[in-house]
């Protein structure tokens, strides 16, 4: 379980009147009396909506935290003179602020990103000095855009102390030594994160197409990596090594990829493009989408889900339980008549908190969800068995069977272990029941475990860091992360020796597949979603550039050379670089069905290329640097900074525009000799 600080616990009450906690700091004690203040205000958009979720940083430290539902804020421990205040969200232009002495409220206007920079509004409060703040009650509000939920008003009193950020702590310091070809390490760096679980992750190698021209892996449309290195750098660290999963930073974005025909059989389509690699010259960079076919809402199945909510002691925090009540608030609100949910609850016990309730009962709903407190342990296993057995009772047959579970992933009482929990959600996964998994906090994230769960019971992972990733999630993304139009699916790229001597999928580590478990059908693969796209990227070595292999082969030829009927059985494949074979079943089949699709022709210039290859090399090199990749070549921060500005393209909801700002925040954050490239 998390232990907060208790310096820096807001009482829940606080919550009751609309301001969410600190954000928790390491240790370094200042009295707020002395040293410090508090800071109080209100964010809101050019036309005075409140901006939820916006962060609020100390410029210069990792004092920070976050705006709720109605764009008011509290910051304490600031300097009670010269601070710097810095506003980010996404779609808006971040803003520098200088706070004004005096202790009137501070409220901002952040300008939405046309890619100009905008001017900072700053206006103070015109309530007098000393008068009463406006309660909760009376204040109005404007139209919501969240829900927010409000626990009873707690009358404990602020501490009267804060913690900063402790810069005498020693550096923890980790590296990969199986570099190919070997680079210089990069400076020692603290690793963030502390009481969090990541998967280890070792980098994929290059391999030589001579002997190993097969590459196959389960499709993978986690975007949870993303989410959680932006609250990283948000909060002014820069994210552990294994928590940076380069594939699902670039499935964070969709791109522009040509969907399956209306009358095409195949809910899937492959399309492929090769360009110039921005990090290493004479190699290039084949990426490979996919994207599912789009249905409209009013035309999805009838959805049966099940809300399986983690209510242990752990989950008590503003960015937890609290976050977790608005994102499902926000879900419940896009469900119709013929849907149904079910809402169950678990910590020391598991119980059934709503039957599961028609769509168009959706105040019965909203009032089970306000009713869901913290407290107590966790009894992961038999809340995961309860919410099966809930949706088993109610199944639909032609319809999307889900159960979706909302927790940190700290199971830690009752039947509960791993080997248990993954054999039940196989089990439950071939009867048609899938797995959505939700991830929230800090401290005590088990990343790796909630990652694991929603693989095994084919369903996506999300981590919330604030409520527009909720919203992005449950609303924007409805369909996509609750309904399922292929399961199971796998993708085989064979490489042709005749062009390229060595290849390397970036990222996937975790979602290898043996060659031939491709054409069996019994071994399991990832989902696809209504209207998902995926990505791969492949980092390739071309025939005649030098190869990054250990040593040349002796007994295997590594170039195309003509006559040699076992690398080309005519002359036209020559001009194929590689075939994408994908694989993948109905969601109620058991049978896989075969496609197939070549990439042929010769790699554009980087800058020649698309805007979204543009973009996705930009993704990738930026997970590179964030994960100190033995195999970043020449990357640097500018160069992704200058690929993701040319690959913007119309970005109308301000995703992409954020990268910019999270890799500018990065390149701030990394230590001298972090920011240039090493070949």
């Amino acid at each position: 379980m998390k232990k907060l600080l208790p310096a820096l616990l807001l009482p829940l009450g606080l919550l009751a009147v609309g301001y969410p906690a600190v954000a928790q700091q390491p240790k370094s004690i200042v009295p707020v009396s002395a040293a410090t203040r508090t800071l109080t205000g209100r964010v809101t958009d050019s036309k005075g909506q409140g901006l939820p979720g916006v962060t609020v940083l100390l410029k210069g430290t990792r004092l920070s935290t976050s705006t709720n539902a109605d764009g008011r804020y509290v910051l304490a421990g600031l300097p009670a003179q010269g601070a710097r205040l810095l506003f980010s969200f996404v779609g808006f232009t971040t803003q520098e602020v200088a706070v004004p002495a005096g202790s009137a409220p501070l409220n901002v206007v952040l300008r939405a990103d046309n890619k100009t920079l905008s001017e900072v509004v700053v206006s103070r409060s015109t309530r007098a000095a000393g008068a009463p703040r406006p309660s909760a009650k009376s204040r109005p509000l404007p139209a919501p855009r969240i829900l927010f939920t409000r626990p009873q008003v707690s009358t404990q009193a602020m501490p009267d102390q804060v913690e900063l950020a402790d810069q005498s702590a020693p550096p923890q310091v980790e590296y990969y030594t199986n570099a190919t070809p070997p680079v210089a390490a990069y400076p020692a760096r603290a690793e963030a994160g502390a009481g969090d679980t990541y998967a280890k992750i070792k980098e994929n190698a290059f391999h030589p197409v001579g002997n190993e021209p097969l590459s196959t892996f389960s499709l993978d449309v986690d975007n949870a990596s993303y989410s959680n290195v932006r609250r990283f750098l948000n909060e002014g660290q820069l994210p552990p090594r294994d928590a940076v999963r380069v594939e699902e930073m670039l499935n964070y974005f969709r791109y522009e990829l040509p969907a399956p025909a209306a009358n095409a059989a195949a809910p899937v389509r492959i399309s492929a493009e090769l360009s110039d690699c921005p990090w290493a010259a004479g190699h290039q960079l084949a990426r490979i989408g996919i994207q599912a076919k789009k249905i409209e809402t009013a035309s999805l199945p009838p959805a049966n889900l099940v809300f399986l909510v983690d209510v242990s002691g752990s989950m008590m925090d503003a960015d937890r339980l609290p976050l977790i009540r608005s994102g499902l608030k926000l879900l419940v609100r896009q469900l119709r008549p013929q849907d149904h949910v079910a809402l169950v609850a678990y910590a020391g016990a598991a119980g059934l908190v709503l039957p599961p309730t028609a769509g168009s009962q959706q105040n019965t709903i909203l009032e089970a969800i306000d009713r869901l407190e913290a407290g107590g342990s966790t009894a992961g296993g038999a809340g995961l068995r309860l919410a099966y057995s809930t949706a088993q009772q109610h199944f639909k047959k032609e319809g999307n069977n889900r159960v979706i579970l909302a927790s940190d992933g700290d199971f830690n009482v009752g039947e509960s272990s791993d080997a248990a929990m993954e054999q039940l959600i196989v089990n439950q996964r071939e009867t048609g029941v899938f797995l959505t998994v939700l991830g929230v906090g800090r401290g005590n994230l088990h990343d790796s475990r909630m990652e694991l769960l929603a693989d095994k019971g084919n369903g996506n992972y999300a981590y919330l860091d604030n409520l527009d990733e909720a919203r992005r999630t449950l609303v924007a993304q409805f369909g996509g992360t609750l309904f399922t139009v292929a399961k199971d699916v796998k993708l085989q790229v064979e490489f042709n020796p005749a062009r390229v001597a060595s290849y390397r999928l970036i990222g996937y580590e975790n979602r290898l597949l043996a060659n031939e478990d491709f054409n069996n059908d019994r071994k399991d693969a990832g989902e696809l979603g209504a209207g998902h796209t995926v990505t791969a990227l492949y980092e390739i070595v071309p025939t005649g550039a030098a190869s990054p292999l250990v040593d040349k082969l002796k007994y295997q030829p590594t170039t195309y050379q003509p006559g040699q009927d076992v690398l080309a059985r005519s002359a036209s494949l020559t001009t194929e670089v590689l075939t994408v074979k994908l694989r993948y079943k109905e969601p109620q089949g058991s049978t896989s069905q075969l496609l197939a699709q070549p990439l042929a022709g010769a790699a554009l210039p980087i800058s020649q290329a698309s805007v979204d290859q543009q973009f996705a090399a930009a993704v990738a090199e930026f997970g590179l640097l964030l994960r100190q990749s033995e195999q970043r070549g020449t990357a640097t921060y500018a160069s992704a900074t200058q690929l993701a500005q040319a690959g913007r393209g119309p970005d109308a909801d301000g995703y992409r525009a954020e990268l910019l700002r999270l890799v500018q925040l990065a390149e701030g954050l990394a230590p001298a000799g972090q920011t240039v490239g090493v070949r």
